[in-house]
């Protein structure tokens, strides 16, 4: 398994234990805005170290890159914002679901078409029967 595999594993171990930890610091402080905002805070943190320890001179950039590029921001706002407002009413693992469907449809699209400049994979029938049984996988785990 090659690096990247590993380390986009290790982020999907971390999306549904997100979830949970930030709706549990929203019950516990009364407020799943404000733990967005401490959730946020911390990842602001981390990735300004991390951009340190890599070099920063890419941030002068940004000023350059085209607007809709920054709308990953907003993006990531809503994935946190609704996951931490939703997971304690509707379950981790529901909610972790219906992200995890709606990865497999944008992916698919953005691949076929490459969107946001991604390479292009076209959706095969092949593929689209792979993506088709990966849902049902998940599904499948979902069900009492």
């Amino acid at each position: 398994m090659s690096q990247y595999a590993l380390i986009m594993l290790a982020a999907g171990i971390g999306v549904p234990m997100l979830a949970a930890l930030n709706a549990a610091l929203g019950q516990q402080i009364g407020s799943p805005s404000a733990a967005a905002v401490v959730l946020f805070c911390v990842a602001a943190t981390c990735a300004v170290i991390v951009m340190l320890i890599t070099g920063p001179g890419a941030l002068a950039r940004v000023a350059g890159a085209p607007l809709h590029l920054l709308l990953g921001g907003v993006l990531v706002a809503f994935y946190v914002l609704s996951i931490t407002y939703i997971a304690p009413h509707f379950g981790v693992g529901n909610a972790v679901f219906f992200v995890l469907i709606g990865q497999l449809i944008s992916a698919a699209l953005i691949d076929h078409f490459g969107l946001f400049g991604a390479q292009v994979s076209q959706l095969s029938l092949t593929r689209a029967a792979g993506i088709t049984l990966m849902a049902l996988g998940v599904w499948v785990t979902q069900l009492a």
